[in-house]
């Protein structure tokens, strides 16, 4: 099954509830889509101590996080290398995708890099 795999920028859109970013939730729902991400994407968006981050907090229910372990900060890491980017956490964001899957990320330019040194077929969507 295909999956619709989520970065920072992907869950800030849906926090401030914008259309576009609302209008791909549902279309993703819709047609059965997984959604996806990892642990340090939570990280970086997840701020309120009280968890009054309502709508992410709703959202993130529904998402598959998945924790970066050593098999997977290997992966992401050889990535990085192939890749000759630096950022870690888009890094993860591509090793927990595969072939079929779309990225949703507000940092198109490194993530496509990182998709092409993955090898895998996967859709980079701007948000």
């Amino acid at each position: 099954m295909s999956a619709l795999v989520l970065d920072a920028g992907a869950l800030i859109a849906v926090e401030r509830e914008d259309r576009a970013m609302v209008a791909r939730l549902r279309v993703a729902e819709r047609e059965g889509l997984e959604l996806r991400s990892t642990g340090v994407i939570v990280t970086q968006v997840w701020r309120d101590p009280a968890g009054r981050q309502a709508t992410l907090a709703r959202v993130l229910k529904a998402v598959d996080v998945k924790a970066v372990d050593d098999r997977l900060g290997r992966e992401a890491g050889v990535l990085l290398g192939r890749a000759g980017t630096e950022d870690a956490v888009d890094a993860s964001v591509v090793a927990v995708s595969a072939t079929g899957d779309r990225i949703v990320t507000s940092d198109a330019g490194d993530i496509r890099r990182l998709v092409a040194a993955s090898e895998r077929s996967i859709v980079v969507v701007a948000c």
